[in-house]
């Protein structure tokens, strides 16, 4: 017989862990959704295209090779006309090189779609979010920070991203993230909740959120769309995509605009 402490004890633990998986409200988009297995077969799947050097892979897309002066993006096709959610990549950055590797991806709620460009594959002076995870290993500008990096900014269209500085002049935050060349895969979240950006990351393979960074006062409106976009210059690396997921978040007194 176990003792009355063991017993209750493992009875708390079992109601955590459902109300961990259980108790939320927030559900997954399919149309804003892309996982394994992906449906169709090079750029025949529903609600995405691809432009640039992405293929598609039973296990992943690649959006550039470990070779050189490559852009390649995945765009969803459908806006997105929810107001508070979350967006959650899967993914994984890996390469030969060991001292020089580059340049990095980023992550696009934006207005204009497919649209080949400087910024990470994708355009300048863009309108939206992009999340920025940058890793080109040679160091640019006035700044302290390491690489890999992930920084946000959001644009309406007048700024312009400067590699020559990393962009740090406008820049809402950022953190270092050493997700490169890992073991396992990393993860990314990006939450937009009540205009407030935050922007979390997996990279240690503890199946848990850890803090980046958080940004109040953030205006973003409806009906943009989600990109993935990579490039490579005279240094490269695989930027490989697992899985998009986007949450609607179900809050109790939420008020669309």
């Amino acid at each position: 017989m176990y003792p009355k402490e063991f017993i209750l004890s493992l009875f708390i633990v079992v109601i955590d862990v459902i109300s961990a998986e259980w108790n939320t409200k927030d559900f997954m988009k399919r149309e804003h959704s892309l996982i394994k297995p992906y449906y169709g077969s090079g750029l025949d799947i529903p609600f995405w295209q691809f432009t640039g050097s992405t293929i598609v892979t039973p296990n992943y897309i690649r959006l550039t090779d470990d070779t050189q002066s490559k852009r390649g993006a995945i765009w969803n096709s459908a806006p997105v006309n929810v107001r508070n959610w979350e967006l959650q990549v899967h993914f994984k950055v890996h390469g030969k090189g060991k001292d020089l590797f580059g340049d990095g991806f980023a992550i696009w709620y934006a207005k204009d779609q497919m649209v080949d460009g400087p910024v990470f594959g994708s355009k300048d002076y863009f309108q939206g979010l992009a999340v920025i995870l940058d890793t080109y290993s040679n160091h640019n500008g006035p700044h302290n920070h390491q690489h890999p990096y992930i920084s946000a900014m959001v644009n309406n269209g007048s700024l312009t991203y400067d590699h020559d500085r990393d962009g740090t002049h406008t820049q809402l935050a950022g953190c270092e993230a050493k997700f490169r060349n890992l073991d396992f895969d990393s993860h990314i979240a990006i939450r937009y909740e009540k205009d407030v950006l935050t922007v979390s990351t997996d990279i240690e393979n503890k199946a848990a959120w850890k803090e980046c960074f958080q940004v109040k006062g953030v205006r973003l409106p409806t009906g943009y769309h989600i990109g993935v976009s990579a490039t490579t210059g005279d240094l490269s690396d695989n930027h490989d995509i697992m899985s998009i997921r986007l949450f609607e978040l179900d809050l109790p007194d939420d008020v669309s605009n």
